[in-house]
């Protein structure tokens, strides 16, 4: 016997969908029969992305998105609803880090790292929940009454990681955010749940890998190894389906181990 997870006629909206955790959950999402929203900063790479997922017979849409503006937010939501329908779901991926110690963060080091992952995470979700919640008291038109909305956190979210300490707060805050949202929003049909990523190789982090501190910390991981992008795809999915009504509040780590 086989299981299907079919997400046709839905449409997903995935932020920072340039590159690496992003750009592959839009693949998954289009292969599962999605069309997917693509939204971005750097809107040639959306561009490019979209074009692989149409050639592969997936539809996409390309909004450019500044997490980090309210103005951009609203837009971004808007146009992406104009064009195609109503968001059923939201993958709230944008994520930004620094690493350093914390002695040595400056303020304009911190808000970097708090505008994108917390407080442009909430009111990206925001703006998306206020419409879900319209659908689902019958104040706005749509087909598919409530959402999924997956935050996508880390597992430094729930286990303190050295050098990147602000960027693990940032991420515990998405985590306690999530459990907030599922908490208000599941009455209406809305499912929030947080996905917690281990250490993930994407273009931005590959080459660290090949260093010698990369092979150390590869050493300390409980299989030492690192996963790859479409190692999420299973999580992201069951979040995702019509049929995971009875998951809401969740947080589900994906570190192969780590956090145990």
């Amino acid at each position: 016997m086989s299981y299907n997870i079919d997400l046709s006629g839905r449409v997903a909206l995935v932020t920072g969908a340039s590159s690496g955790l992003g750009a592959q959950f839009a693949r998954t999402l289009a292969k599962a029969g999605a069309g997917v929203v693509l939204a971005a900063r750097r809107i040639e790479r959306l561009k490019t992305l979209r074009a692989e997922l149409e050639a592969e017979g997936g539809d996409a849409h390309v909004v450019t998105l500044d997490v980090t503006d309210n103005d951009s937010i609203k837009a971004a939501v808007a146009h992406a609803e104009t064009e195609m329908g109503t968001i059923d779901i939201l993958v709230n991926n944008s994520g930004v880090s620094t690493t350093q110690k914390l002695i040595d963060v400056s303020p304009e080091d911190y808000d970097y790292v708090m505008d994108t992952n917390t407080r442009g995470a909430f009111f990206v979700a925001q703006e998306v929940g206020k419409r879900m919640i319209a659908r689902s008291r019958g104040a706005a038109p749509g087909t598919f009454i409530g959402g999924r909305i997956v935050n996508v956190a880390s597992m430094a979210g729930l286990r303190v990681l050295g050098q990147i300490g602000v960027y693990a707060m940032s991420k515990a805050a998405v985590i306690h955010m999530t459990r907030a949202m599922a908490l208000e929003w599941g009455r209406f049909g809305i499912n929030v749940n947080a996905l917690c990523p281990g250490y993930i190789d994407t273009e931005i982090n590959h080459h660290h890998w090949q260093t010698e501190a990369g092979h150390k910390l590869m050493q300390m991981l409980p299989r030492k190894r690192v996963g790859q992008p479409q190692d999420l795809d299973v999580v992201l999915m069951m979040l995702c389906a019509n049929q995971s009504h009875f998951i809401n509040g969740a947080v589900i780590s994906a570190d192969d181990g780590y956090g145990v």
